[in-house]
């Protein structure tokens, strides 16, 4: 998971565009239904101020985002797109926001290094968040082997 940051004015490429993908084996309906749950978001980005624009079901949620990071305000979007794939779920991973000056909100900063190291901790923490999803979900089954009606759910 590496990030890109800076601003690529011609491409219109965020400042900050993290991608990360998980294997989860479980069931894609238990998944979705997990990560619908707000109570959980609030525990997840506990910095962030989420509301949904696109409730894709079962394939996830996308998300426009407000919030802080390394005492800077960003602004974007956030998606978590399930992916049926085998006996599981790739979990995708997308935040997508521009560090906004505190004068003008809509205008972008350039991130200083402290917020790059913001950034890295930012990715170890989703990181954390979909590991421990997995542990849930995946709670009782034998590493290697494949999900079975009984180990579904939590």
């Amino acid at each position: 998971m590496l990030p890109y940051v800076g601003r690529v004015p011609q491409l219109d490429i965020p400042q900050l565009d993290l991608v990360d993908e998980t294997f989860v084996v479980a069931d894609p309906g238990t998944l979705a239904s997990i990560i619908h749950e707000v109570d959980r978001w609030r525990r997840w980005w506990p910095d962030l101020r989420l509301s949904v624009f696109e409730d894709r079901a079962e394939r996830g949620i996308r998300w426009n985002v407000a919030g802080a990071l390394s005492g800077s305000s960003l602004s974007g979007s956030m998606e978590v797109w399930l992916e049926p794939f085998g006996d599981g779920v790739i979990v995708h991973y997308f935040l997508r926001a521009d560090f906004l000056r505190a004068s003008q909100s809509t205008r972008p900063a350039f991130p200083s290094r402290r917020a790059v190291r913001e950034i890295h901790g930012w990715q170890r923490r989703t990181k954390r968040i979909f590991w421990s999803l997995k542990d849930e979900v995946e709670e009782g089954r034998p590493a290697g082997e494949p999900r079975s009606p009984d180990t579904d759910g939590v």
